[in-house]
């Protein structure tokens, strides 16, 4: 026995949650599967849980009226064409944007933000 902890697994919130694996998986290139309660994304670099909840309220950013919960973050190599697919998917783009030197923010189909970013990758001349 060990006290290691590993993550294993996030869990986002969703009105339906077979509905939004489905957007996450299309973006990703992963699997949906599951159900409107309960629904799970198995994707190539990891896998993102979905429960669906009631009383869902979607996160209202970056007013911060309802707060944002948490976002996902997902490094990519070429923001516009990245950004051009998940518009195509059912994401918008929010009109506020602070990092938009590296990364951009967009909201999925159930109001969650969420980045595309290319913090961290290198860039040519580095």
């Amino acid at each position: 026995m060990t006290d290691l902890i590993r993550l294993s697994l996030t869990t986002v919130n969703a009105p339906d949650a077979i509905a939004l694996a489905r957007f996450y998986a299309e973006i990703t290139g992963g699997v949906a599967k599951g159900d409107e309660r309960w629904a799970l994304v198995e994707g190539p670099n990891g896998d993102i849980g979905f429960q669906q909840i009631d009383d869902y309220r979607p996160p209202t950013w970056p007013d911060g009226e309802v707060g944002m919960q948490m976002h996902l973050e997902f490094l990519v190599d070429d923001l516009e064409a990245t950004g051009a697919r998940v518009l195509a998917a059912g994401a918008t783009r929010f009109e506020h944007q602070p990092n938009a030197d590296h990364c951009f923010v967009y909201a999925d189909p159930a109001g969650h933000p969420f980045c595309l970013s290319q913090w961290g990758v290198p860039r040519v001349g580095d």
